[in-house]
């Protein structure tokens, strides 16, 4: 039997898919007094287990977004509801295989 892990209890991990989300867009005065509230929204999506990985390059203005859902539809309905919405060009993709050091268990430390 799992763990219990509170405040996770409404989200069954084994029954959702890993998605990839690129955005694409372009800021303007009115893009950066969007962030903050966007900002709120993408970490409420971050403690509730919805959003793995969180990265934004500016050098080339796109972000990358790891997502827990059961469809693709359900992605974009969460991206949907963030304010910057409208400046994104997205693509989502189903990964295959999804790795990373912090999915490992801890080194053993010998004492």
């Amino acid at each position: 039997m799992g763990k219990y892990n509170p405040g996770m209890e409404n989200i069954d991990m084994a029954e959702k898919n890993k998605y990839q989300v690129t955005l694409y867009f372009e800021m303007d005065e009115k893009f950066m007094n969007l962030v903050p509230a966007h900002r709120v929204y993408i970490n409420e999506l971050i403690d509730s287990g919805v959003v793995d990985y969180y990265t934004v390059s500016l050098e080339t203005q796109r972000c990358w977004i790891i997502v827990n859902a059961l469809t693709k539809k359900e992605v974009i309905e969460h991206l949907k509801k963030s304010p910057l919405y409208a400046y994104w060009t997205v693509e989502v993709d189903e990964l295959f295989v999804f790795d990373a050091r912090n999915y490992r268990l801890p080194a053993l430390q010998l004492n």
